[in-house]
């Protein structure tokens, strides 16, 4: 197709917000691309102005980052019923309306999530870059499920694609692209990329950082999610070298990392010398090295999560958090309870594939305590998870626990060794507790009777 034609078919696609909300129907689920590739707060109140009209539409997310009237839980709590928010993971954007249960949860995770959303989608709208000269649109800083999702329409045989066309949005390489072929129409709309505060690491966080540096060697390939503790091992990563990247998401401070040789890429068997990850969401640094940079590249999570292929890579480290581990190294990191906090993201498929990897090592990070509503503190290290709360790690791929007070390694132990182990790097003010529990929990406490 050549650029005449490419461009009269564009062209014709182009329709208004209005428009675009009146194509929804009653009944369709519409998903939304992930992160900051997903619609404008613009789009999405556009389709929900329409909800007198509409009856049982689904709105879903995997990782929502624009603020809509889809998290006013007043405003979602009025049109229950007629129009609903569904999500695969919960940001602070998210928590008020997932506190209300105004928000259904769909379990997915990185390698299967195109797969989960192809079987529900009725309509489908992701932000892109204004077309190339050839007619691509480049998903910009998100990929996720959007190449998975276009490449198996057929398959799928979901009504509509529609892409909101962003100046603002940046071009990264990789399996980043789509034809416009590939939609049925287009929205024209300039709107600013949300970008997270770049964080200053804590000394608490900072103590967390040195304990993970302690499992870093030169030559790793990493992977690590965002937040202060990750801010932390980025900035104390002097002295490594020859590290590689693959991960879910691209770290904070990446650029600084190769600019320092210690991120290089050079040790790892697939994509060498590129930093492969499938979305980005920092700051705006951050975003200005990945744009149009060839050693980094944005792949498809089920690329990218697959835990085969992260397997595949010798002396994978993958570092993540948690809220609470139990005594038997189960890993719980997506909420307590019924109270839901983020969701499983890429956390299970990096630990697998690390856990798999020769000479690989899987980390789990979280803090010995946390504060009550009355300032008291109680354990994260735990005999057992509370009722309802949902498992993210089972304790047969448990391997590195670290707490701000050491390290316990997991995988080679027995139930009682792995609770030793645990209350070893709990808080101080808990360890004798625990002990006590450990007794009663994990010992035999009747009579013993020999029988000859």
């Amino acid at each position: 197709m050549n650029l005449k034609q490419w461009h009269s078919e564009y062209q014709k696609k182009i329709i208004s917000l209005e428009e675009l909300a009146g194509k929804i129907q009653s009944g369709d689920t519409v998903t939304l691309g992930f992160g900051v590739s997903g619609p404008s707060g613009q789009l999405v109140d556009a389709i929900l102005d329409r909800n007198q009209e509409l009856e049982n539409v689904r709105i879903c997310d995997v990782v929502l980052t624009k603020s809509s009237r889809l998290v006013d839980p007043g405003f979602m709590a009025s049109i229950d019923g007629r129009i609903n928010s569904m999500s695969g993971f919960c940001l602070k954007i998210s928590r008020k309306i997932f506190k209300e249960q105004l928000v259904d949860f769909y379990p997915v995770q990185g390698d299967d999530a195109a797969d989960k959303l192809n079987k529900i989608t009725d309509v489908l709208i992701i932000m892109v870059t204004p077309p190339d000269s050839r007619g691509y649109v480049n998903f910009g800083l998100s990929n996720f499920y959007h190449t998975d999702m276009l490449m198996n329409r057929r398959e799928s045989g979901f009504r509509l694609v529609i892409g909101e066309v962003n100046e603002q949005m940046p071009v990264v390489f990789g399996n980043n692209w789509a034809h416009i072929s590939q939609f049925d129409f287009f929205v024209e709309n300039s709107t600013p990329i949300p970008t997270l505060p770049k964080i200053v690491p804590t000394k608490f966080e900072i103590n967390f950082a040195n304990h993970v540096l302690e499992l870093i060697n030169d030559g790793d390939t990493i992977q690590m999610g965002v937040g202060g503790i990750s801010e932390a091992v980025v900035a104390s990563l002097d002295g490594k070298n020859n590290l590689g990247i693959l991960s879910e998401m691209a770290p904070a401070g990446l650029g600084h990392l190769v600019e320092k040789g210690i991120v290089t890429n050079n040790c790892k068997p697939f994509h060498r010398g590129k930093s492969i990850a499938t979305f980005c969401l920092g700051d705006q640094e951050l975003y200005d090295y990945v744009t149009k940079n060839p050693v980094f590249e944005l792949h498809p999570a089920s690329y990218t999560n697959n835990p085969s292929f992260i397997a595949s890579h010798p002396n994978m480290v993958a570092i993540n958090s948690a809220i609470m581990v139990d005594f038997t190294g189960q890993i719980a990191s997506e909420g307590v309870g019924d109270r839901h906090i983020s969701g499983t993201g890429g956390q299970l498929n990096f630990q697998m594939g690390a856990f798999w990897s020769q000479g690989g090592r899987a980390i789990t990070l979280v803090s010995s305590t946390s504060k009550l509503p009355d300032g008291s503190l109680t354990s994260n290290i735990v005999p057992e998870l509370p009722l309802g709360t949902p498992v993210t790690v089972p304790r047969t791929f448990a391997d590195y626990i670290i707490t701000e007070y050491g390290v316990a390694r997991l995988r080679y132990k027995t139930r009682r060794e792995r609770a030793l182990e645990l209350i070893s790097i709990a808080h101080p003010d808990f360890r004798g507790e625990l002990r006590d529990r450990l007794k009663t929990k994990f010992y035999f406490q009747g009579p013993r009777v020999f029988r000859a």
